[in-house]
């Protein structure tokens, strides 16, 4: 139920912002708006003020403004169709807009509340672990390297990794440097591009991180039993030995627990100065069986928060650097460097809303406001029915200095309903793909 409460605060506030751009412009040129609506189909509930019907429709994935003569030509100067075509621009491009002042001004209250950062993203980058038969580990990273570069790319918080290589693999390139320091010596690294499936992978490297729990679920996520919520685990438990084996890192705790096969395992635990043994059974979970025990690491946050001047820059930085990186994906997507799996819909959107959430407020505005500039861009793409092609037939007008033939745009209308109908039952289908392991 938070999901979904969170997942409809999100995107209603969406929806408003973005059909606000539109209406604010085509009022601000005289245009009459006979209708804002959040949401398609009958509406839920609907109020008239002035000469504009206001409504939440059935549908909550979009929205629309109605504006008077867009539909047929008419003389009327307050008919939509009566404006000159760089009005009419201008009102398309409103709501890309507004999503894009929106993402400003939410990056920048994040920054000004400060979010919680993992203490460790902020410190070199020295790995900590490499997981078997990753990506990392088949390119010859280990433990205690200090990375420097990743594709040309300077490398000075643990942060950055991630970023950089998923970046490197975006861009095309058959090959990634990586430079790392060595036992005091530079050695490089020339590793393939990883894989890009889902967007949130983390490709084997780990830092350093404290084989101590921060977390105990009372629940596994297929709803069974925690097994480390039973046996009595608590948070601040450090755990020292699984079956006998010293463990020195949470990575190497979660390798020792996979690697049970859902067999019973004794772990020595100290808490509070005093060591203990427990004894439990890993559940298997999932199509491919994972061993989960129902715990999660303790992470040292620091909080990072700016003045309102810096703040607003660090914002404006941060869209620019995200628009980039969202077209070099658009890139990766059509040449193939990277899977159209990674492509996530409303469950997807939900998921990560209903997450952002329970991490806390900056957490929910941050992804409120990437969501925002995603939406901002889609919609500013030349495909039919998108902002992006209303604006393509408005140019293509001014061009021809004479309306577009009304059988060319009944057709582009239909090309779009198709594409944009076509593109949501693949990105809902690999949302269900995914949430159930098989994509």
């Amino acid at each position: 139920m938070e999901t979904l409460i969170a997942f409809l605060v999100l995107i209603g506030i969406l929806i408003w912002f973005h059909e606000l751009g539109h209406f604010l412009i085509a009022k601000f040129f005289g245009v009459k708006v006979e209708i804002f609506s959040i949401g398609f189909g009958p509406p839920l509930v609907k109020k008239q003020w002035g000469e504009t019907v206001y409504q939440i429709a059935v549908l909550p994935l979009g929205g629309f403004v109605k504006l008077y003569g867009e539909d047929q030509p008419l003389e009327d100067p307050r008919a939509f169709s009566s404006k000159p075509n760089w009005q009419k621009i201008l009102i398309a491009f409103g709501g890309p807009l507004f999503n894009f002042l929106l993402t400003i001004f939410l990056f920048s209250l994040v920054f000004v509340i400060g979010i919680d950062v993992p203490a460790h993203e902020k410190k070199p980058a020295i790995v900590g672990f490499v997981e078997e038969g990753t990506w990392a580990d088949t390119i010859g990273l280990k433990k205690g390297d200090r990375i420097l570069r990743i594709g040309g790319r300077e490398i000075r918080e643990w942060r950055q990794v991630r970023r950089a290589i998923v970046e490197g693999s975006i861009k095309g390139g058959q090959k990634i440097l990586i430079e790392v320091e060595r036992d005091g010596k530079l050695t490089v690294l020339s590793a393939p591009s990883p894989e890009i499936k889902t967007g949130r992978e983390f490709f084997g490297i780990h830092p350093n991180l404290e084989p101590v729990v921060g977390r105990v679920a009372d629940k596994l996520p297929d709803g069974s039993a925690s097994p480390a919520f039973q046996v009595g685990l608590r948070k601040g438990d450090r755990i020292l030995e699984v079956n006998g084996k010293k463990v020195e890192s949470w990575y190497q705790l979660v390798k020792e627990v996979r690697s049970s096969r859902g067999e019973p395992i004794k772990l020595k635990v100290m808490r509070e100065g005093k060591v203990f043994e427990k004894e439990l059974v890993p559940a298997l979970v999932g199509d491919e069986k994972v061993p989960l025990i129902g715990i999660s690491p303790y992470v040292e946050t620091v909080k990072e928060s700016y003045a309102m001047s810096r703040a607003i820059k660090k914002a404006i930085d941060h869209s620019i650097e995200l628009t980039v990186l969202t077209f070099e994906t658009l890139k990766a997507l059509i040449t193939g460097n990277l899977s159209f799996k990674t492509l996530g819909g409303p469950i997807a959107i939900a998921q990560f809303a209903g997450e952002a959430a329970q991490s806390g407020l900056s957490a929910y505005l941050f992804s409120m406001a990437f969501i925002s500039l995603q939406l901002g861009i889609f919609n500013l793409l030349p495909l039919p029915v998108l902002d992006g092609g209303l604006i393509l037939l408005f140019l293509l007008e001014m061009v021809r200095r004479k309306p577009l033939p009304d059988r060319f745009k009944e057709y582009w209308q239909k090309v779009g309903f198709a594409l944009i109908l076509t593109l949501m039952a693949f990105v809902v289908l690999n949302d269900i793909m995914r949430i159930f392991g098989s994509g």
